[in-house]
């Protein structure tokens, strides 16, 4: 019941206040795993959300209209996440939609966004969820592309020819096998063990010792919490010295948490939020980055994770959109299509026809190594 009042509370205090605004609110919709095995992903992504759009109606709204929220929870599943879609788009007629969180639930609502022709926003990664282009689909979340170049870039420089992969059997997993299989002989790199380990999977030794048997230079393992962290665990049982690279999946303090000494050393493409402090001075988001760390960790007393910063993302395309399209659908689908230079939390925003996500791999990622448990930024 209190993540209904949340939701609720919210777009209550928005209608209250509306009176005194110069034109009606912009009923916009959210969704996010908010509980369940991904809340790590989906709650900073709402509370990001709620936050700026405070921050917004605050600062006057958008041309006199403030912003009414709608956020509903998909608990990680794509069942409830078709459900929450419908909802948002029939009964609560939101113009756009941001999340969900998960590349699962996102490409399980698409076909409910392109039939009724809404905006949808995701904050998930999978390149499948942009790649063909839909009209009406866009996300920010750095696609699993861009994270295993830059992987596979460092592989190469350091002379990782032979590379085993572990990857989670679900959509993100998937993805992001597909891609690191298609880009390894652009590398030079030869995959010799290709694992997979179900999203529920509480031990993968025995998947590691066929990848040991291979003797690989490195492994990879992609996927999102807890299976990641169980991985590094028992590689570290099984006295494994291969380097070990994570997708950006888990690029929160939850993983460094649960993975515990076995995190150490572990490298992984990631935003640049994670390193904040770490860039040079001229980087054109560092401050925006150090503003958004400041802001949430003065509203909700820890500091945001990659996750938040997707939603954060979203939101600030769907602004410029709202500013220049108003209450229009159709307009601000081809105002989000158009939108450039649009300087984010994970990279830079040039958005086209053919090109719904709108990062390259300069801007989106960096490489970091846990130490000491914490961050390092690899330069």
């Amino acid at each position: 019941m209190k993540k209904w009042f949340l939701i609720l509370s919210v777009g209550l205090f928005l209608l209250a206040s509306a009176s005194v605004w110069a034109g009606e609110p912009y009923r916009i919709g959210g969704l996010f795993s908010i509980t369940g095995p991904t809340s790590f992903i989906g709650e900073p992504e709402r509370n990001t959300l709620v936050m700026l759009v405070d921050e917004i109606n605050k600062a006057g709204g958008i041309n006199g209209h403030p912003i009414e929220v709608i956020i509903y929870d998909t608990e990680g599943e794509e069942t409830n996440a078709v459900k929450k879609i419908t909802k948002l788009i029939v009964h609560d007629k939101v113009l756009a939609v941001i999340g969900p969180s998960r590349t699962g639930t996102t490409l399980a609502v698409i076909p409910f966004v392109e039939r009724y022709k809404v905006p949808l926003i995701s904050c998930a990664a999978g390149i499948k969820i942009v790649e063909p282009v839909k009209p009406w689909v866009f996300k920010t979340a750095q696609s699993d592309r861009l994270a295993v170049k830059k992987i596979y870039s460092y592989c190469q420089k350091h002379g990782f020819k032979k590379i085993a992969i572990i990857t989670v059997s679900n959509g993100f997993g998937q993805s992001g096998r597909e891609q690191l299989k298609a880009l390894a002989p652009q590398y030079g790199i030869e995959i010799v063990a290709d694992e997979l380990f179900g999203p529920k999977d509480v031990d993968m030794t025995a998947q590691l010792t066929k990848i040991r048997a291979k003797n690989p230079d490195a492994v990879v393992c992609w996927g999102t919490n807890p299976g990641p962290a169980i991985v590094a665990k028992n590689m570290k049982q099984l006295g494994m010295k291969q380097q070990l690279f994570m997708s950006h999946g888990v690029a929160s303090k939850k993983f460094i948490a649960l993975a515990g000494e076995a995190a150490e050393g572990i490298i992984l493409p990631a935003g640049k939020i994670l390193v904040a402090d770490q860039l040079p001075d001229d980087d054109p988001q560092k401050k925006l980055l150090l503003d958004y760390i400041a802001k949430y960790k003065a509203r909700y007393g820890e500091e945001p994770s990659a996750f938040g910063g997707h939603a954060y993302d979203a939101m600030l395309l769907l602004k410029h959109a709202l500013a220049k399209a108003g209450a229009d659908r159709a307009k601000i689908r081809q105002a989000l299509e158009n939108a450039r230079g649009i300087v984010g939390i994970h990279g830079i925003f040039n958005m086209s026809p053919k090109d719904h996500n709108g990062l390259d791999e300069k801007t989106a990622f960096v490489l970091v190594r846990i130490e000491n448990g914490d961050w390092k930024l690899i330069k």
